[in-house]
């Protein structure tokens, strides 16, 4: 492994886990029906919107009655995977 595929991979990985901070944040903020997380999910959010934002004004979210199902979120979690996966290859 290069060391550059090895620290991209390392960077993907921790950019996996708080997109999971993130989800699991926001997901406990909507079963308690108040956006609940303080601190740790205004960090998540700034540290994910950049990289989802562009996404989803691509791929808006998708309306089922009263939810919205975030697809830019599956997306970026899918890409950050598989790109984790190409860079620890390297």
């Amino acid at each position: 492994m290069s060391l550059i595929g090895t620290l991209l991979g390392y960077a993907l990985t921790l950019f996996i886990l708080v997109l999971i901070v993130r989800m699991v944040l926001d997901w406990t903020g909507m079963a308690s029906g108040a956006a609940r997380g303080g601190r740790a999910r205004e960090l998540a959010h700034a540290w994910t919107e950049p990289v989802i934002a562009p996404v989803r004004r691509k791929l808006p979210p998708l309306r089922a009655g009263g939810i919205g199902i975030d697809l830019a979120f599956t997306v970026v979690f899918v890409a950050a995977l598989i790109l984790r996966a190409v860079a620890f290859s390297l």
